[in-house]
Order: C-alpha cells, then sequence, then structure tokens
C-alpha cells in the first residue's frame, strides 16, 4: 500500500501506542527445524476471507468508496468456495447481508463473522492457515503493528485469534511482527520477501537476517529464501513483496517489467533466482499501466491479484495496457477465470485485490 497517513492524523493517540508498542520480541530459535507448512496460494481454497469496509475508523466514507469493489470480489469468488466476511457489528452485518442479497448473490457461500477492525487489509494482519506434522490446520498469529507503527492496529492485531476461535482451530501465537504481504511462498520450500518490510527496526528491532530465517523454517516450512533488499519507507508498507513478485503455480514468478523496477538489482536477482532444489524459475512479466492514474499521479499495478478457486480477482483501470495484462495471466492460469474489477478508489489508499483478501486452503 502506499499511505494511510490520514489514520495517523485522526487517531493520534492509537499512532502514539503503536509507534511504541507490539514490536517484535524474538528470542532465538535452537532447533529451527519446520514444525508447520504454508500451502502456496494455488492449492485448494476451503474460503477467502475479507474484512468488509466500514466508516468507523479513519475514513468516514470507507463504505461508499470501496463497497462496490467488496460486492465485486464476492461475487467472482463465492461460486468457487466460500466467502467468510467479517463485518465491525451486528448493524454492518444486516446491512452487508442485504446488499449482497440485492445484487443476486448465492448467500448460501457467504459467512460472517462479527469483529471489530480497524481497516481492510487482511492480507497483513489477518489469520495464516498453515498445515502441523499430522496434517491438522493451525492458525498461524504473527504480530501485527500497523506497517511499523504507521496505522491504528489494535483491533486488526486480535482478528487471527478470533478467526480461530469461530473455526475451532488451534493458534499459535508468534512473537516476531510479519504481514501476510511481506512473504511469498511457491509451496515448495522457498520463500521470497523483502527486508525493508521485515528487518525493519519499526518491526523487529535488532532481528538479523538468519533469526528471521529461522521462524520462517519453523512456521512457514521453507528451506530456501529469495531476498530482495526493498525500499525502506516506500508506502506505508516500506514495500511489501507483492507489489513486486509473485509465485505462480510453484514454478513461475511473476514480477514487473525491468524498467519498472525502482531498485534494478531486485530485477536480476529475481530473474537469476532458483528453487529449493535448484532449478530455475519461468519468468513472465506483467507490465504497468500505460498512463499515470490522474487521481494518484502513479502508474497502476496489475501484479496485485488474487487467486481464488475459479475465479483471479484482477484489478484494472481502466487503461490501454488493461487487456494485455488480463491475457497475461489468463494464459498463467488457463482453468480460472479472469474477471477484471476497477481497483482505482482503493488504490488511492494504496492497495489491490491481493492486500485486502487471505486464503484459508482445504487440508
Amino acid at each position: 500500500m502506499k499511505s494511510l497517513l490520514p489514520c495517523a492524523l485522526i487517531t493520534g493517540w492509537m499512532f502514539r501506542i503503536a509507534k511504541s508498542q507490539n514490536l517484535g520480541e524474538m528470542t532465538r530459535i535452537s532447533d529451527p527445524n519446520n514444525v508447520f507448512v504454508l500451502p502456496s496460494e494455488d492449492v485448494k481454497h476451503e474460503a477467502t476471507w475479507l474484512q468488509w469496509p466500514h466508516n468507523y475508523g479513519w475514513d468516514p466514507r470507507h463504505i461508499q468508496r470501496y463497497e462496490d469493489i467488496w460486492v465485486e470480489m464476492t461475487r467472482a469468488l463465492h461460486t468457487g468456495e466460500k466467502v467468510r466476511i467479517i463485518v465491525y457489528n451486528w448493524r454492518q452485518k444486516r446491512r452487508v447481508r442485504n446488499v449482497l442479497e440485492n445484487n443476486g448473490l448465492d448467500m448460501s457461500q457467504i459467512q460472517f463473522y462479527t469483529y471489530p477492525t480497524d481497516d481492510v487489509w487482511i492480507r497483513d494482519n489477518g489469520p495464516i492457515f498453515v498445515q502441523d506434522q499430522q496434517g491438522n490446520m493451525i492458525v498461524e498469529n504473527w504480530k501485527f503493528n500497523g506497517w511499523g507503527g504507521k496505522a491504528d492496529w489494535w483491533y486488526d492485531d486480535y482478528i487471527p485469534r478470533d478467526v480461530s476461535w469461530e473455526l475451532y482451530l488451534p493458534v499459535t501465537s508468534i512473537p516476531m511482527v510479519n504481514e501476510g504481504g511481506s512473504i511469498e511462498v511457491d509451496g515448495r520450500g522457498t520463500l521470497m520477501a523483502k527486508r525493508s518490510s521485515i528487518l525493519n527496526d519499526n518491526r523487529n528491532p535488532g532481528a538479523t537476517q538468519a533469526e528471521v530465517e529461522a521462524y520462517f523454517r519453523r512456521y512457514l516450512g521453507v528451506t530456501n529464501f529469495i531476498w530482495l533488499d526493498g525500499t525502506a519507507g516506500l508506502e506505508i508498507t516500506d514495500d511489501h513483496i507483492d507489489g513486486t513478485a509473485r509465485f505462480a503455480n510453484g514454478d513461475t514468478i511473476v514480477t514487473l517489467e525491468k524498467q519498472d523496477f525502482i531498485v534494478p538489482t531486485e530485477y536480476d536477482i529475481l530473474t537469476r533466482a532458483t528453487d529449493a532444489d535448484g532449478k530455475p524459475y519461468k519468468i513472465v512479466h506483467l507490465p504497468l499501466t500505460a498512463k499515470e492514474i490522474p487521481s494518484i499521479g502513479e502508474h497502476g499495478l496489475y501484479i496485485n491479484y488474487y487467486a481464488g478457486n475459479n475465479a483471479i480477482v484482477f484489478p484494472i483501470f481502466q487503461d490501454a495496457n488493461d487487456q494485455k495484462a488480463i491475457d497475461i495471466i489468463q494464459g498463467l492460469y488457463p482453468d480460472k477465470t479472469v474477471v477484471p474489477i476497477d481497483f482505482t478508489e482503493l488504490y488511492l489508499d494504496g492497495g489491490l485485490a491481493h492486500c485486502v483478501t487471505m486464503q484459508q486452503p482445504t487440508l
């Protein structure tokens, strides 16, 4: 995401708390052998989770600005998997149910859970569903602190625990700050990430790369790492990996075109990367929008898409490159339907489809 500075201005007291609390408190893992495995996003989903926009937070017009996007995401996904929606309170639950019913959606595929949230970015604050050594599903609760104390985090940090209770699943709390958008896994033992959003004193002060890798080995089941430096201070996230590169189909890295990289050496690292077996990845390039988005002054990103069971929720911007990008992704996922949705309004606040969705795999 790019910027949520209005949050800091409207709720200054929470901003000060977030700046000083909920940092990672990592202890050394003496035996880093993995106990849990994070499946690839490409595996079959039981459900996709969403945090529905509301007007109780920093933006009193969230519903008016975002809701059409959430309706279309739900429409695209609910024919192939459950859509589990977190709503702020019972009033919002009743209203959102009416909105979805009036849009003709199959409500038997949609489930509601009532918990207050600070915002919509469930990719970063939400539950991470992993498999233990006996094949059971576990909810991992990594710490969340509003991207290093830049935004409210109090309610959002509790969401993984709340979800585990609702699903009667065990939860493992991990004393490391880690946002879901900070990591990509290929499902075959490799993790891709940027140092700027993990090895950052606003998340995990004093942590070393070796210490972070030990946590990822233990809690995500990876053994091979592709590290990019990233750019600290770039957008509110300090430069998440899911705005630069994505794994697809276990053997492919989807990334930007070389000229669109802020740090050119990152492109070289990605194109030379190998998987846990030492095999090179296929590289697929996605363009940016042909023109800058007038209301933002930046080119739009297509790489932050979300792959459901039957549908790809794909951000478009009414741009000349929209169809080119759609065709590239359709070729990569021939068994899924690419569903283009105009995400321009959400992009004003720096996020796209992947940022606001979280998969729950079928185990």
